[in-house]
C-alpha cells in the first residue's frame, strides 16, 4: 500500500528551515446558501483525530525498496521537465539501491485532447494505487475557451480531492545564490524562509451550490461558495501548528474574518486549536494586508495556514519573493496513502518545446517525493545537494539568469544536476 505520510520525520524536516538544508469530487451538498448552518461564537470544539497525521511512519512497498511513481507529464513545459526529473531518480536510483517502477498517466489538457476527460478514471485510480505521484504542469491557452467541465484545472481540481490529500505544503525560500533573482531589494528578500500551508480540497472551489442562472431582473449571473466544516479547518490547522513548532515557533492564520462568515469560522477553529500548542504563537491577519505585508517585510512570517483559495494566491505572490516561480516544489498529503508532489508553477505554453523552462522545481519536487512520501531522505538530500551545487556553479536557465552566469537550457540544466548527483554519490561511496 502507499506510504504514510507526514511522519515525526518528515514533520521535523518541513519545520527546518532551509538555512540548515540543504473526491474525485466530493462536493458539500447544500440546497441554498442560505441554508448552512453556522454555530453561535464562542465555540469549543471536538478535538478532531487528526493527531495521527503526525505519529505516522514512512514504509517502503513489497520485497525491499521497490516503488510504484504516477508521472503525469501534463501540458505545456511539462512534458520537458518531467524528463529531466525522471533523469535524475533513474541515475539516482541504483546508487541508493532504490528499484523505480514509472507509469505515466494523461491529466489535464492532454487528457481532454486524448480522451475528452480532464481526469480520465484509469488516471485517478492508478494515483490512488501508487506509492506517490510526481505531477509537471497542466493548463493552457488551447483550453481557455472549453465549457467548464472540460477545463484542465477541473482535472487537477478532481485529483486532489479524489486523492484526499487536504494539506498543500509550499515553501518560499531566498537561496542565497538567487538572492538577485529577487525583484525586491536585497536588504528585504535577503533571509526570506516562509512555509505556506494550504487547505486544498474543501472551501469556495468545492462549495455547493455554485453553477450559472438568472436574477430577478432575468440578467445571467454566475455564483460559488465558500464552504468550510470545523473538522477540514481543525485538521489543516493542526498540521500547521506542528510544523511551527518545528520552525521558528509562529503561526500566522490569514482569512478575511471582518467579511465572511467561513472566516469567522475559520478563525475561531484555528484559535481553538492553538490552545492545545501554547509553545507557538499565534497570530491573525486579513488577507489583504497579508498581500501587502509579504511584499513589505516578507520575514516577518514563518508558517502561515490558510483557506484554499487565499493559499492559491499567498503561495504564489510569496515564491516570486525567490526571483523565479520555477524554483518552487510543493507537496499535498493526508494522514496516509500516497501524496502529489510538484512544481507550483504553471505549465508556461510560450515556451513550451523550446528547451528554455527551468527543471528545477520539478527536480526539487522529485526530491520531496522522495523524503515526504517515501521516506528516503538520504537519497533526497542528494538530489537538494546537486541543485545547490548546480547553483553554486553558476549555471542559470532564462527565468533565474545574472550577468557573468551560464545560460542553459532545461536539458542542460538536468545534466548538469545529474553531474553534480554522480560527483556526491562518489564522495558517499567513499
Amino acid at each position: 500500500m502507499g506510504a504514510r505520510l507526514l511522519d515525526s520525520n518528515s514533520l521535523a524536516y518541513l519545520g527546518t528551515p532551509t538555512a540548515s538544508l540543504p473526491r474525485r469530487l466530493r462536493p458539500f451538498t447544500v440546497s441554498s446558501a442560505s441554508s448552512v448552518s453556522i454555530p453561535s461564537f464562542p465555540l469549543r470544539f471536538r478535538r478532531s483525530s487528526t493527531r495521527s497525521v503526525v505519529s505516522a511512519t514512512a514504509e517502503a512497498v513489497g520485497n525491499g525498496r521497490k516503488y510504484r511513481i504516477v508521472v503525469l507529464p501534463g501540458d505545456g513545459i511539462g512534458p520537458e521537465i518531467s524528463k529531466v526529473a525522471l533523469d535524475v531518480l533513474r541515475c539516482l536510483g541504483p546508487e541508493e539501491g532504490i528499484e523505480f517502477e514509472f507509469q505515466e498517466k494523461l491529466l489535464g489538457g492532454a487528457a481532454i485532447d486524448a480522451v475528452g476527460d480532464p481526469l480520465p478514471d484509469d488516471t485517478l485510480e492508478a494515483c490512488k494505487d501508487s506509492d506517490a505521484v510526481l505531477l509537471a504542469a497542466i493548463g493552457g491557452y488551447k483550453w481557455d475557451n472549453n465549457e467548464p467541465c472540460l477545463r484542465p484545472e477541473r482535472g487537477l481540481l478532481g485529483l486532489r480531492a479524489g486523492m484526499g490529500v487536504f494539506a498543500n505544503l509550499r515553501p518560499a525560500i531566498v537561496l542565497p545564490q538567487l538572492v538577485d533573482s529577487s525583484t525586491l531589494k536585497r536588504e528585504v528578500a535577503e533571509g526570506v524562509d516562509i512555509m505556506v500551508v494550504r487547505e486544498l480540497t474543501g472551501g469556495i472551489y468545492f462549495g455547493q451550490p455554485k453553477g450559472f442562472g438568472k436574477n430577478s431582473d432575468g440578467e445571467p449571473i454566475a455564483f460559488n461558495t465558500e464552504v468550510y466544516s470545523v473538522s477540514e479547518i481543525d485538521r489543516i490547522a493542526r498540521v500547521a501548528f506542528e510544523i511551527a513548532r518545528k520552525r521558528r515557533g509562529e503561526l500566522c492564520s490569514i482569512d478575511k474574518s471582518n467579511v465572511l462568515e467561513a472566516s469567522q469560522l475559520w478563525r475561531q477553529v484555528v484559535t481553538d486549536v492553538g490552545k492545545d500548542y501554547p509553545d507557538v504563537k499565534l497570530t491573525h491577519m486579513l488577507v489583504d494586508n497579508a498581500a501587502m505585508q509579504l511584499i513589505r517585510d516578507p520575514k516577518q512570517f514563518d508558517t502561515i495556514v490558510t483557506n484554499n483559495i487565499f493559499g492559491d494566491i499567498l503561495s504564489d505572490e510569496a515564491s516570486m519573493l525567490t526571483g523565479s516561480i520555477g524554483m518552487l516544489p510543493s507537496a499535498s498529503v493526508k494522514t496516509s496513502g500516497p501524496g502529489l508532489f510538484e512544481p507550483i508553477h504553471g505549465s508556461a505554453p510560450d515556451i513550451a518545446g523550446q528547451d528554455k523552462a527551468n527543471p528545477l522545481a520539478m527536480i526539487l519536487s522529485a526530491a520531496m517525493l522522495l523524503k515526504y512520501g517515501l521516506g528516503e531522505k538520504q537519497a533526497a538530500e542528494r538530489i537538494e545537494k546537486a541543485v545547490t551545487i548546480t547553483l553554486d556553479n553558476g549555471f542559470r536557465t532564462g527565468d533565474i539568469m545574472a550577468p557573468g552566469k551560464k545560460l542553459v537550457g532545461c536539458t542542460a540544466m538536468g545534466e548538469q544536476v545529474i553531474k553534480a548527483l554522480q560527483a556526491i554519490e562518489r564522495v558517499y561511496s567513499h
